[in-house]
């Protein structure tokens, strides 16, 4: 699908979060360098490699030799799935960021839906699963936590956890990403909601995990995961803490913008 540089900005950084992905990195990376530069040729694909003890590291860096559009970022040591996201999105210098996971449990080809729709009043475009190809217990699980979490944070997007969107680098000059658990979907929703984003929801595709296995789902990430959830919640809804530090921000500017070079100062 064509791109329509009327409304959308040119540049795009598309990256994966890897761990123990070397089984699939390479054909997420190479499906993403084909839909990239379909789509516009001011792209860039990025690859955090999060401390993989696998072969992900060689295979990454060999596809940054082949590809002159793909770069690798290498954690010496495990950082959770939060810090690769985070490093993800320090990474990234063009105007819209596009990410997914590098297992291969979505397709990079559909990429081309979401910038479809990401027009001049878009900030996010979310991606929602039209069917989870997980086994039932992760279904169950998943469809629990996005009930849960959506009660408890207020949130209207149909897929908290659906890690398939494309953003606008812009927004992350008002907000800031604390988590490195797999929470910081959760709180990067909840912030870029509450900082009155506008956010369009589009159905992809999900397929089943052809190689490796999930981190999350065993009974001690849960968990910790349950445990990280309430130290979140208690900050973003009961202190509200991201929406005072918004609030105070914008008094300095505001202070600052008030006083002119000719303007006495105290």
């Amino acid at each position: 699908m064509p791109a329509d540089p009327a409304r959308t900005p040119a540049g795009l950084s598309v990256f994966f979060p890897a761990y123990n992905d070397g089984g699939t990195i390479a054909s997420m990376v190479i499906g993403a360098v084909q839909a990239a530069s379909e789509l516009t040729p001011d792209f860039e694909v990025i690859v955090v490699n999060d401390g993989s003890a696998d072969a992900t590291a060689e295979i990454v860096d060999e596809l940054a030799r082949t590809y002159p559009n793909v770069r690798v970022v290498h954690h010496p040591r495990n950082r959770g799935y939060g810090g690769a996201l985070q490093t993800g999105f320090r990474s990234a210098t063009k105007d819209l960021i596009f990410y997914t996971d590098g297992d291969a449990q979505y397709d990079p080809a559909e990429l081309a839906v979401l910038w479809a729709k990401m027009g001049p009043d878009t900030d996010l475009v979310n991606g929602y699963k039209i069917s989870r190809s997980d086994p039932l217990h992760r279904i169950v699980i998943g469809r629990l936590y996005h009930y849960i979490v959506s009660i408890l944070f207020g949130l209207t997007v149909r897929d908290v956890d659906c890690d398939f969107r494309l953003m606008r680098r812009s927004m992350f000059e008002r907000i800031q990403l604390e988590k490195t658990s797999g929470v910081i979907c959760l709180e990067m929703m909840k912030k870029i909601q509450d900082a009155g984003f506008r956010i369009v929801e589009v159905p992809v595709h999900h397929y089943h995990r052809a190689f490796g296995k999930s981190q999350f789902f065993n009974l001690r990430r849960i968990l910790r995961t349950a445990i990280d959830v309430m130290r979140l919640w208690f900050t973003l809804v009961v202190r509200r803490q991201h929406r005072r530090q918004a609030a105070a921000t914008g008094r300095g500017a505001e202070a600052a913008d008030s006083i002119s070079p000719s303007s006495p100062r105290p």
